[in-house]
């Protein structure tokens, strides 16, 4: 009777895969398939709802009426990854969710105005990752070498461990977006088709990829002044991309699995990487000189290093968790993509003074042609307790941007803190941030701030 509960029960397996931070609970819910539990499938759920006070950029409107400070709440995540393990060589990945639901957007394509089918409701459920993988070569059957080979919707993009990040174990409170350099253009949140490679020789992991990105037609804008010209996004039948990733781990080994990387690891593992990637897709922009189409490649190439280290030896003692980042963008001549997480806030037709160029709400200038120097660092503190109710892990992250379209470079931070009720399984995350609004590609920007309380749990 056991043996049979164990091959066809739940049960919570062991968290040192995640290193969630949590002594009670693991890291998701097992199926075996198998009395031995080496086959098996295992599924992880998790909500990230928001809580929000926003400056809106100049010339915003929320609901229809001028503003520029607006309250709002919303489904950051809300999302179920399920992988099993068929054979010791053999694995399957499903991930599905919702994401950027708000009260008043985010929900089914092409809703408008009340009912069923009102503002922001019964928002798109949709794939964000689905691959096979096969182990070619394990870890110990060829010394020190591994390699899985893999295809379908994948994570696997290159450039940096902040692309290829995990959203269940921020050190801040969400990514910082532009690491995303592609994001919803020729990806698919973050994701593209394609096939990857991946492995470890030693402490050096590695991570590449081949892939057809996803067709953009984005319409350039017409100059007769070649320094005017401003690339976009547009490839009709794309080349294929090539991104790569490596990274050198000179303490404790981390768990290449899955590709999510861990953004803190709360004290459980010792961990010090120095990584660098890149990702390279031909023709992929486009500008236009007198009606004479030019094409563009897209070279994007980052350097980075994480540490994550326990400061004593007892448990619940403190630990510093730290990223460095240089990201070198080149997408063509001046371009620039404006996005805002959640961005509630319309154009406001009847402002008089000078709107934001990014556009209403909290757009701002977020991935461009030129560099990008990112830094975060986090502590979390030290309790007493054996099992203390609440653990706090304050954090700040400071970003350069020197985008080849505006004259002046810009500046923003992000300050809060991680209440930690059960390691990143049950957390609240507090963050104030800023962003720069420009008004004047010649003039430096002002700045516009965020509020956000974030409620996490996670399964």
């Amino acid at each position: 009777m056991k043996k049979l509960l164990s091959f066809i029960g739940l049960a919570l397996i062991s968290s040192s895969l995640y290193s969630q931070g949590s002594p009670d609970y693991g890291g998701g819910l097992k199926l075996n398939l198998n009395p031995e539990g080496d086959k098996f499938v295992r599924f992880i759920l998790w909500d990230q709802f928001w809580l929000r006070n926003t400056e809106m950029n100049p010339g915003s409107m929320v609901g229809g009426e001028a503003t520029d400070n607006s309250w709002s709440v919303g489904n950051r995540r809300l999302r179920a990854l399920a992988y099993a393990q068929i054979s010791k060589r053999y694995m399957i990945l499903l991930h599905f969710g919702i994401n950027n639901q708000t009260f008043i957007n985010g929900g089914a394509t092409g809703t408008t105005g009340t009912g069923g089918y009102g503002n922001g409701k019964k928002t798109q459920l949709f794939f964000h990752d689905a691959w096979n993988e096969y182990a070619v070569i394990l870890p110990g059957e060829a010394g020190k070498f591994s390699l899985s080979l893999g295809a379908g919707l994948h994570y696997y993009m290159g450039l940096s461990r902040m692309t290829m990040g995990s959203t269940l174990n921020f050190l801040t409170i969400d990514s910082p977006i532009f690491s995303w350099p592609l994001i919803d253009n020729s990806d698919q949140f973050a994701r593209q088709l394609g096939m990857f490679a991946k492995g470890k020789y030693g402490k050096l992991e590695y991570r590449f990829s081949l892939n057809k990105p996803f067709a953009t037609d984005l319409v350039p804008v017409n100059v007769t002044d070649p320094s005017k010209a401003a690339a976009v996004d547009n490839n009709g039948n794309p080349s294929f991309s090539k991104a790569g990733y490596v990274e050198y781990q000179f303490l404790d080994e981390e768990s290449n699995t899955l590709p999510f990387k861990v953004g803190s690891y709360l004290g459980t593992k010792k961990v010090f990487n120095i990584g660098a990637g890149f990702y390279h897709q031909a023709d992929g922009t486009r500008t236009s000189v007198n009606s004479n189409i030019e094409k563009h490649d897209i070279t994007l190439v980052a350097v980075d290093a994480f540490a994550d280290i326990p400061l004593g030896n007892a448990k619940n003692k403190m630990a510093v968790s730290a990223y460095a980042g240089y990201y070198n963008y080149n997408f063509g001549p001046n371009y620039v993509r404006n996005l805002g997480t959640m961005n509630i806030a319309a154009s406001d037709p009847n402002f008089a003074g000078n709107k934001a160029i990014a556009g209403p709400g909290n757009l701002q200038p977020m991935i461009g042609t030129g560099n990008v120097i990112y830094a975060q660092a986090g502590l979390l503190l030290p309790s007493q307790a054996e099992k203390p109710k609440i653990r706090i892990q304050p954090f700040a992250a400071y970003t350069h941007k020197s985008f080849e379209a505006f004259d002046k470079s810009s500046s923003q931070f992000d300050v809060g803190a991680n209440w930690f009720i059960d390691g990143h399984h049950a957390k609240i995350t507090t963050q104030y941030s800023t962003r720069p609004v420009y008004t004047s590609p010649t003039e430096s920007p002002s700045s516009k701030g965020e509020f956000i309380v974030q409620f996490q749990i996670y399964l």
